[in-house]
């Protein structure tokens, strides 16, 4: 089981030009997901399914960035755009990290299963910093 800790990057509809900006700079595998095909229940506007849900470089060095377009309803604020993410498939590690990191802090999504599979939230910690906790299907 595994665990990765990497920066998240929000962007106001040019999360693509930005990620392939990155692999031109860094190198590596470029992967992006748009919202197209998310679930009715989601409410994304038909306008915005086109733009990047969710997209990550990994690089030869072995670092990832993730990013994704901020969608309509969702406030973005610069300064504020940057998230810490830890992502993997151990759930039991993960769970007490989320638990931990959303203690005393705002939880802007809850630790639950999201449409993709994984078990996803969102907080800022009491702290200030923004978390993003994924712990992958299995």
């Amino acid at each position: 089981m595994t665990v990765i800790l990497n920066p998240y990057i929000s962007f106001s509809d040019n999360a693509r030009e930005a990620l392939e900006f990155y692999r031109d700079v860094f190198g590596g595998e470029l992967e992006i997901s748009t919202f197209e095909g998310m679930p009715p229940e989601m409410g994304v506007d038909p306008s915005f399914v086109n733009n990047v849900m969710h997209g990550q470089l990994t690089t030869p060095d072995g670092f990832t960035l993730m990013c994704a377009d901020t969608p309509p309803g969702m406030s973005r604020t610069k300064g504020d755009d940057v998230s810490v993410s830890l992502s993997g498939d151990d759930l039991p590690k993960l769970t007490g990290w989320w638990e931990k990191l959303s203690a005393g802090g705002t939880v802007v999504a809850p630790f639950l299963q999201a449409p993709w599979g994984a078990t996803f939230g969102m907080c800022v910690d009491r702290f200030g910093v923004h978390w993003m906790v994924n712990a992958a299907a299995s």
